[in-house]
């Protein structure tokens, strides 16, 4: 534990950020984690609890991401185009973006009981939209600052996985807060939870604001035509490759958004994924720690590859023990928490990699752009992770008994679902998340970039290097014919 600190606290040699930095990069995930996993793992619940016509409101969420879309890709050519006096440009949108994130997530979670279940949809709706632009204004700069605080690749795995780390402790916040001040015992609601979650971002996000520096890439970006910006996203194959096998891998893992019904109605307590959790914990944090040393032996692609489809595997094989067996839950959840916590810590160490081979296949400096996509496909993929399993139980076919009006689990002791929609819960739980990760493992074998390429590519980006000395040691892997 001694040599982990200092290895933390410490400033190894070629490396440009400082402590003290770090720790406020790592703040700032802690507190905006909260905020997301918050929404991604009980806003569902709490539409479930709250809202009556599951199929309308899993409508409502995913119509809201045709505005998404187009609010991150404006927000994309804008965050390219806008230019601070202060002359920094990442810093400026996190300090406007640390008042509406906590103000709008409040609002998500505040929609009032005594209105009619069209006049909810409408607040959601409203709501919803409002927050996922706030969100925007900081998560696209928050991980897009990674390429100017250092250039150094190692550096930047390195953070990015530490981060991870914190956020996993934001994420905790909201699974405690989110599971235990709506269960059956203390009975609260989520619009409490949302008010402590949000003081809690505040809190840890402010320091980021003051701390991170920008050191590079202090180049005029390219001024953006929709026409650019499709070209760009047509060259940068890897960026699309990347994406669209996280689009799945991400879509159909519901289990998060499903959590508290599945404890609530096949284990009998809605505070069962609490132990799971906690079990699954030390494996998993053990693991996450060892991640920078791992993708400096093995390539991250591949051990990414790795994990995914062990997480597959272990996924069919809970399904096929079946909920039944609380015991053998326990042990292959415990099991698969080691490859998703891995998968989990460098899920965004790709981006940045996409982002420098963009600019050294194109030309054009994107860094908005790439963040962007990497943005809306979070979102995206949330709502759509978060509607799936409440629009299927919300099917006639089911069988599901669905509420209006709960404020927690203690209401709905009284409400009791068929064994037929238990088994359609739990298929939806296990074998949804198997499925997408299956899909996602076929698409991530096109990806080929490596670390040592892109390395390379960074040096050159950034003048270190020269074009000539580049393309030698890449071997012409990229050249034209790799980009068709």
């Amino acid at each position: 534990m001694p040599n982990l600190i200092k290895k933390i606290t410490s400033t190894p040699k070629g490396w440009s950020t400082k402590p003290k930095e770090r720790l406020s990069y790592y703040l700032y995930f802690c507190g905006q984690n909260a905020i997301y996993n918050l929404v991604a793992s009980f806003l569902t619940t709490y539409l479930m609890l709250s809202i009556g016509g599951l199929v309308k409101t899993a409508g409502i969420m995913l119509a809201v991401k045709v505005w998404d879309a187009v609010n991150d890709a404006i927000f994309g050519v804008l965050f390219d185009k806008v230019k601070f006096k202060s002359g920094k440009k990442f810093i400026p949108w996190l300090r406007i973006s640390l008042v509406f994130i906590p103000l709008t997530t409040v609002m998500l979670f505040a929609i009032p009981n005594n209105f009619s279940e069209n006049a909810k949809l409408i607040w959601l709706a409203v709501s919803y939209i409002l927050w996922d632009t706030a969100y925007t204004l900081c998560d696209v700069p928050i991980f897009g600052i990674i390429t100017s605080m250092s250039e150094n690749i190692d550096e930047r795995n390195s953070i990015i996985s530490y981060k991870q780390i914190w956020a996993g402790v934001g994420s905790g916040v909201a699974l405690i807060l989110g599971t235990v001040l709506v269960g059956e015992q203390v009975k609260l609601n989520y619009t409490v939870v949302a008010i402590i979650c949000a003081v809690f971002a505040i809190i840890t996000m402010i320091p980021a604001c003051f701390k991170l520096e920008e050191r590079f890439g202090g180049d005029r970006d390219e001024d953006f035509t929709i026409k650019k910006m499709f070209s760009y996203l047509v060259q940068n194959k890897y960026l699309l490759i990347y994406y669209i096998g996280y689009f799945f891998y991400s879509s159909a893992n519901v289990s998060g958004s499903l959590n508290l019904f599945v404890s609530f109605y096949l284990f009998n307590n809605s505070q069962f994924s609490l132990v799971v959790q906690a079990l699954s914990l030390v494996p998993a944090a053990i693991f996450s720690f060892l991640v920078p040393h791992m993708v400096r032996k093995f390539d991250k692609m591949k051990l990414f590859r790795v994990c995914t489809l062990a997480t597959v595997i272990l996924s069919v094989v809970m399904w096929l023990i079946g909920y039944n067996s609380m015991i053998g839950f326990i042990i292959i959840s415990i099991l698969r928490a080691v490859p998703m916590a891995i998968l989990g810590v460098m899920l965004f160490m790709f981006t940045p990699d996409c982002a420098e081979f963009g600019k050294f296949t194109s030309g054009i400096e994107a860094k908005g752009i790439t963040f962007a996509i990497q943005t809306f496909m979070c979102k995206l993929t949330a709502a759509v992770s978060g509607a799936l399993g409440m629009f299927i139980l919300g099917l006639k076919s089911t069988g599901w008994v669905s509420v209006e009006g709960a404020q927690n689990f203690a209401d709905l002791q009284g409400v009791t679902q068929t064994d037929h929609a238990k088994a359609v819960l739990w298929f939806i739980y296990v074998m949804f998340t198997a499925i997408g990760y299956a899909i996602a493992y076929i698409i991530w074998t096109r990806y080929k970039l490596t670390d040592k390429d892109v390395q390379t590519m960074a040096d050159c980006n950034s003048g270190k290097i020269t074009r000539a000395e580049a393309e030698e040691r890449l071997g012409g892997r990229y050249d034209k014919k790799s980009k068709k």
